[in-house]
């Protein structure tokens, strides 16, 4: 998948990163992607293809929340699904998710209420930001998203962290959404997401880590290399399956 170079959704992109709105901070990421693979991603793709067909229950290849995944379209669109997941977070590797993990919507209107309702707050720092705040917070990001993905011909999907074993999930979260709009003939998919997170939650991830944008790795120690304290696969990608299923 190939990034998109799409000036209004890195303007809106840059201003998500942190949000301090009061009472919480917002975290958000906003990205679109061509879904035309090559390399790695194109590698990855045909194995969970064959993965994801031979493993499927015979409910799954006749109904899933990305349809029947016995139907090769329906497939690919899960694979789209994981691999944009894979670029917008490289220190993480979704493909142990499968097609429970996500919920297909059943339109764009219910999507549309769940982030104006919890972007409110935000849509006030904007207005108050110099450099930004020329044009109404909400009017600006759904106009940039349906330039960049023609939010009339997408189908809309949702992925709900379960709080404890994935990037997004911390027990500080004051809330959070994940959407994925995907249009098929243009074969681009957009993901926006955000969470907020309680003041003294994200004073103390800072103080953690230097970076309030760190995800943790489900707490777990790193290893030491034994070489001056150095850590052995700081870099590693973190194999990222959830351990339980998610009835979306």
């Amino acid at each position: 998948m190939k990034a998109l170079d799409e000036a209004n959704l890195a303007r809106l992109n840059s201003f998500l990163d942190s949000v301090d709105t009061g009472e919480f901070v917002v975290y958000g990421d906003l990205e679109a992607y061509s879904c035309k693979l090559a390399g790695l991603d194109k590698k990855l793709s045909k194995s969970l293809d064959e993965e994801v067909a031979a493993g499927s229950s015979p409910q799954e290849l006749s109904m899933s929340p990305v349809g029947p995944l016995s139907d090769s379209a329906s497939r690919k669109t899960l694979i789209y699904l994981i691999l944009a997941l894979n670029h917008v977070y490289p220190d993480y590797d979704f493909s142990r998710l499968r097609a429970h993990h996500f919920k297909r919507e059943a339109g764009l209107a219910r999507a549309e209420e769940v982030i104006d309702s919890h972007l409110l707050e935000v849509s006030k720092v904007w207005e108050a930001t110099p450099g930004f705040g020329e044009a109404p917070f909400l009017d600006t990001l759904w106009s940039a998203v349906d330039e960049a993905i023609d939010l009339k011909s997408c189908d809309v999907y949702s992925y709900k962290s379960d709080n404890e074993t994935d990037p997004f999930g911390e027990r500080a979260s004051v809330w959070a959404f994940n959407y994925f709009f995907y249009n098929r003939k243009l074969k681009r998919i957009l993901y926006l997401s955000c969470r907020a997170l309680t003041k003294a939650a994200a004073e103390a991830s800072e103080g953690r880590t230097g970076d309030s944008r760190d995800y943790e790795s489900d707490g777990e120690d790193e290893e030491s290399s034994g070489d001056g304290g150095a850590t052995a696969g700081a870099s590693k990608r973190i194999d990222y399956g959830m351990a339980n299923e998610m009835d979306l």
